[in-house]
């Protein structure tokens, strides 16, 4: 099965946006370009093993809490944005 067959559902942006970091800052710590953290965080990037345990390292947040296959609840999603 192909990567398209699984849907990857992110929280990157939420993470970021709680911490004050922006995706300029997460992309010179991991040496990817800025575009790559943008695009992960619209879900048209899907990062390998070796890079989200990197950002979940930098950002002190479980794997599980930036990428999941299942949509993240929306109710924990709209009270980080309210």
């Amino acid at each position: 099965m192909t990567e398209q067959n699984f849907p990857i559902y992110t929280n990157l942006a939420i993470v970021l946006w709680q911490r004050g970091i922006t995706r300029e800052e997460l992309a010179l710590a991991l040496g990817v370009k800025p575009q790559t953290i943008g695009y992960m965080e619209l879900g048209r990037h899907i990062p390998d093993l070796l890079l989200a345990l990197r950002i979940s390292d930098f950002l002190g947040v479980p794997v599980n809490e930036l990428f999941a296959l299942r949509p993240f609840p929306s109710s924990k999603i709209e009270h980080h944005l309210a």
